[in-house]
């Protein structure tokens, strides 16, 4: 996942504002693993092979 794309993601929940949080970055700077928590509704979305995984909770 490439940093940039922090402008346009937000909670799928609440569409609230995204803070990123990094594990792993590839050579070219891009996310690898990390993942991204909305303080609004107190979730965290995982980020796994720089897909982030925006499904919200059940």
């Amino acid at each position: 996942m490439k940093k940039e794309r922090m402008d346009i993601l937000a909670c799928p929940v609440c569409k609230g504002d995204l803070e990123l949080s990094i594990e792993a970055e590839d050579e070219k700077g891009e996310i690898e693993k990390g993942s991204l928590y909305c303080k609004n509704c107190d979730q965290r979305y995982p980020i796994e092979e720089g897909i982030p995984n925006l499904l919200p909770p059940e």
